[in-house]
């Protein structure tokens, strides 16, 4: 089924733009996930706590329904745990240091065209690709 990989990445991307335009349209705000888990995790978003819990909660609860529902569904992610968590420490770091995450910078912000987001976006595909390789053809973890 690799021939319709893709197919899976366009819903992917309609389904997050689609996303990002409804709480935009319902919020007055621009939906960047690390923003609204950081608030969470910082205490600036308590205000809110509860569309956030219920956002954040969301996004950890469909996709292992997701996973349940399509127990064959390869995701491609190693089963090395250091290596998992690691990532997602550096993943977390990474859109502090940025100011957002993909969804904030890529999906919303680069729509709005945004200059700090154009850029913001190129550093971190680049970084991931250059990690990816380093990773994968040079250290071989992945």
């Amino acid at each position: 089924m690799a021939h319709a990989d893709w197919l899976w990445g366009f819903a992917g991307g309609l389904l997050i733009g689609s996303a990002a335009a409804l709480y935009l349209l319902m919020n007055g705000r621009i939906l960047g996930i690390s923003g609204i888990f950081g608030g969470l995790i910082d205490r600036s978003g308590w205000p809110d706590w509860p569309e956030r819990v219920a956002f954040t909660a969301a996004l950890v609860t469909v996709p292992a329904l997701l996973v349940w529902a399509h127990p064959g569904a390869s995701t491609h992610v190693t089963g090395n745990w250091l290596v998992i968590i690691a990532a997602g420490l550096l993943v977390g770091l990474g859109t502090r240091l940025a100011n957002g995450c993909t969804s904030g910078h890529g999906v919303c912000g680069m729509a709005r065209l945004s200059p700090r987001s154009i850029v913001a976006t190129a550093v971190y595909v680049l970084a991931g690709a250059v990690t990816m390789a380093v990773l994968r053809h040079m250290i071989g973890v992945i």
